[in-house]
């Protein structure tokens, strides 16, 4: 279901958001503009400031350095020079990128992009755009050499995951969901035992996180910008659309087991993606191994968590529980690898065809 992504509530001055701490005081052009909490992020708390919105500011989570705003400041500005619409950071009437609280959390503004994003993606025009979006951005950056100050090191460690996974075994034998999470475990094993890609693909600046909901598009359904840039870094490309593909071609959304990979998504965002970037035969052939691979990732991500109890966006009316939301997202993503390898053949001639 699509959304403005703006608030309407102002937040009290005692709240601890960015008008109740003062962070807003930080950018003189904000000031004394209405503040509202920004609904559907997971990891960064953000809020609009100005109604209509001029800015986003955002309390960033401790995984991600203050350093990030750095290379989002780089990148943002290359891309903006390429003529594509993008949030830039705003910098603070010091002429620094953050500002830091008391609690030496970490504080940014970025300018507000108008529009629209979607938390499941269900129609092929709007696929289709996805894709074309997508590529563009990936051709603005394709010329940019950026030394990342701030990096993301094994993020896609498929072996490191695996072993998280088996020490959460180890330590929790007698969690209430263990006996659910045993038969994940050893299907995901089995399943990384068969799977057929490539580990160490070549890399390019990618954003890292293309999921629907980061992506914004404007009202009559066409892109218009990324969101969410702080897990951008080098990345091979099948790994960066492949996830992207796990959640463009999942109309359910992540929080059921109900999944099933979409060809007609799949069919219209690579025609997109393709129309706009064509792509060499070994980057097209690394491409359906990549999806697998994200979703059997996630799955034992996922698993871990459920035994950890750690998942940073649990929401109560999914599940009863952090675990039980985990839970419930392994099982997602693991029917939806079970899915992408079924349909493999058929991902590849579309790939050939899109392609020609």
């Amino acid at each position: 279901m699509a959304q403005d992504q703006t608030g309407s509530t102002p937040l009290a001055p005692a709240e601890r958001g960015p008008r109740g701490q003062g962070i807003v005081d930080a950018w003189s052009s904000l000031r004394d503009q209405p503040v509202a909490p920004l609904a559907g992020g997971l990891i960064n708390a953000s809020w609009t400031v100005g109604e209509p919105p001029l800015a986003v500011i955002q309390r960033l989570h401790p995984i991600f350095a203050p350093e990030v705003n750095l290379d989002i400041a780089a990148i943002t500005e290359h891309v903006a020079s390429r003529g594509m619409a993008t949030p830039q950071v705003l910098a603070t009437d010091d002429g620094a990128l953050w500002t830091l609280d008391e609690e030496k959390a970490c504080w940014r503004a970025l300018s507000f992009v108008p529009g629209v994003t979607h938390n499941a993606l269900r129609e092929e025009a709007l696929a289709v755009e996805a894709g074309r979006l997508v590529a563009h951005w990936h051709r603005a950056v394709s010329d940019l050499e950026h030394s990342f100050a701030f990096g993301r090191p094994g993020v896609h460690d498929t072996d490191a995951h695996l072993g998280r996974l088996a020490t959460a075994l180890a330590d929790h034998g007698d969690h209430r969901l263990r006996a659910l999470v045993d038969p994940l475990a050893e299907e995901i094993q089995e399943r990384f035992r068969t799977w057929e890609g490539r580990m160490d693909g070549p890399t390019q600046l990618a954003h890292g996180d293309l999921k629907i909901s980061n992506l914004r598009f404007d009202h009559q359904g066409r892109g218009v910008c990324l969101l969410d840039l702080d897990t951008m870094g080098p990345l091979p490309l099948d790994l960066e659309l492949g996830d992207a593909w796990r959640s463009w071609c999942n109309p359910a959304s992540e929080d059921t087991d109900q999944t099933a990979f979409s060809l007609p998504l799949f069919e219209a965002s690579a025609r997109g993606y393709l129309a706009v970037r064509p792509l060499p035969p070994e980057e097209l052939e690394a491409l359906p191994g990549g999806i697998e691979r994200i979703c059997l990732e996630l799955t034992a991500r996922f698993a871990t968590d459920a035994l950890n109890e750690s998942y940073f966006g649990w929401d109560p009316s999914v599940a009863a529980g952090r675990g039980e939301h985990n839970l419930l997202r392994a099982r997602g993503q693991l029917a939806l690898a079970r899915s992408v390898r079924a349909v493999r053949s058929q991902l590849e001639g579309i790939l050939r065809s899109s392609s020609n």
